[in-house]
């Protein structure tokens, strides 16, 4: 868990402004710190330079990106995050072990490894199918108490148990539990994906550890199953409805909202939430 409060910030900081040239005296600026000490802050909070941290988002999130937005040119993509042509092929070359021309050529697939179970195939369904499950709703802010994590989805069973233990005091009738994820596993090395796990909370909550998810417009996908088949449905949503359909991923970052748990079964219904404009 990433406990120092400047470097949240700076993380933050960084998605809000990934599409632009982002240097590590930007960063520490923004932080009111020198470059040198901020930078090895970063590093001991996040196991990556600041430097570092900046370039894989920009090669993970165009990624994404060129797996959702069919229609638009890797060029274009690649300019969006400060790169030339050939500098944007080299670089995300380097980083994903392939041309982002053989990326989007094998991301047009009915079907992905599934990460956390590698004897697992993930299956997509068809657009029709995700379609008729897909609800396009406006969402208001969320105020949350948060915790931010580095690390394999495969330990978001513990550390739910561990946050909702220690803020059980703010649980409600109306509360809701939130994952924000900022990572899409089939790209981000499992072990470096970052995310965050929320609960709403009243205005007069004094905890630091306060913030703002920002609502907007979502594709909400009502999800009912075992907690295995998350990553399944998400991806199809990704690769098949979301690439497919006229919509295009918002700046925002994806939401699963639970409406019920039972830890037991491992079965779970969530909203998925996916940002789009």
């Amino acid at each position: 868990m990433i406990t120092n409060q400047w470097v949240n910030q700076s993380i933050d900081y960084i998605m809000r402004h990934l599409d632009e040239e982002i240097s590590v005296e930007d960063v520490a600026d923004h932080c009111h710190f020198s470059k040198y000490y901020f930078s090895r802050v970063f590093k001991e909070k996040t196991g990556e330079s600041i430097y570092a941290f900046i370039k894989r988002l920009k090669m993970e999130h165009s990624a994404v990106r060129l797996k959702t937005e069919k229609d638009k040119s890797i060029t274009d993509i690649g300019s969006d995050y400060g790169y030339s042509p050939s500098n944007y092929c080299s670089a995300f070359r380097k980083h994903h072990n392939i041309s982002p021309t053989e990326f989007r050529k094998d991301s047009n697939t009915t079907c992905v490894p599934h990460p956390f179970y590698p004897d697992k195939i993930a299956r997509f369904q068809s657009f029709a199918e995700y379609d008729q499950h897909i609800l396009i709703q406006e969402l208001d802010d969320f105020l949350v108490i948060y915790e931010r994590h580095i690390g394999n989805y495969i330990e978001l069973g513990k550390n739910w148990h561990d946050f909702t233990e220690k803020y059980k005091e703010y649980l409600k009738e109306d509360t809701l539990l939130i994952e924000r994820s900022y990572h899409d596993p089939s790209i981000t090395n499992v072990d470096q994906c970052l995310y965050d796990i929320c609960m709403t909370v009243d205005e007069n909550c004094s905890l630091d550890n306060v913030t703002t998810i920002q609502g907007g417009k979502f594709a909400v996908y009502r999800f009912d199953g075992l907690i295995e088949d998350i990553f399944v449905t998400f991806q199809g949503i990704f690769n098949i409805w979301l690439a497919y359909s006229d919509y295009v991923m918002d700046e925002r970052y994806g939401l699963d909202i639970y409406r019920n748990v039972d830890r037991e079964n491992r079965h779970v219904v969530m909203d998925l939430c996916i940002p789009i404009k």
